[in-house]
């Protein structure tokens, strides 16, 4: 068998879900909450690297090459699609395109989706190099070969790109909090979503980054919000982001 990021379970468990991605009080409700800070957070990093112009225009992104991986149903490259960036979203669940697609058709948003894992598009000769800034948010703990997904982003990844994730640290505050209060008391998700075996301790994945190739240098942790949202904080033993550029020696 041909090695993989996918797994089969996550993709199953995703694919029954995919008429809800747009609900905002369905079993994606907690994408919902957290989608402006993890927009706010890409845009940040976009504006560090000289990517975005300033935070007033209506399209600060225009032109800028943007991959999300693992889109499921366009909750963020929605927004950054209005915001002028060229979007390309790939996820391995068909039914979560499908909803993806005809969600921005009925948006007139021209986003460029497609089934497939990353690893497939990073073996496209025209996408070595291509994208300006690529996300990949809360789907590292979902992948089934780590080494292989980092791999395949820093090969689609421009020389002067950088590269964002949002995920879920590998602590006991992380367990309890997004595995056993999510799934089993508050039932914020289905049970079964997370596996605590594949969170990740920003140190960690900043190491298996640099065997990738990817230089971590922000690592910003998410705390809620009284009103049900998120924030930026200190704080990352939850929910954090991270993001980086290519190592010099990686660059084409």
């Amino acid at each position: 068998m041909s090695q993989t990021t996918i797994d089969a379970d996550d993709i199953d468990r995703f694919d029954r879900q995919a008429d809800q991605w747009w609900s905002p009080d369905g079993p994606m409700k907690p994408l919902h909450l957290f989608t402006p800070v993890r927009i706010n957070y890409i845009l940040t990093v976009a504006r560090r690297a000289g990517l975005s112009g300033a935070a007033g225009q209506a399209a600060p992104l225009d032109g800028r090459r943007f991959l999300d991986v693992g889109c499921g149903g366009g909750l963020l490259a929605e927004p950054l699609a209005r915001l002028g960036a060229q979007m390309t979203a790939i996820d391995a669940s068909a039914g979560a395109i499908t909803a993806a697609q005809h969600h921005a058709e009925q948006q007139g948003l021209e986003i460029d989706y497609r089934h497939m894992p990353v690893e497939e598009l990073a073996a496209q000769p025209d996408k070595t190099g291509h994208f300006d800034l690529i996300y990949a948010s809360e789907i590292i703990e979902h992948v089934s070969d780590r080494g292989m997904f980092l791999q395949s982003i820093a090969r689609l990844l421009a020389p002067q790109g950088v590269v964002v994730f949002t995920t879920i640290s590998k602590t006991v505050p992380a367990l309890m909090l997004a595995k056993f209060a999510a799934e089993y008391v508050l039932n914020l998700v289905p049970r079964g979503t997370h596996e605590f075996d594949k969170f990740i301790r920003p140190e960690q994945l900043s190491c298996e980054c640099a065997a990738a190739g990817i230089l971590i240098d922000d690592v910003t942790g998410f705390i809620p919000t009284p009103g049900g949202g998120f924030r930026f904080s200190s704080v990352t033993a939850v929910n954090y982001g991270a993001s980086g550029q290519l190592a010099p020696a990686s660059r084409p």
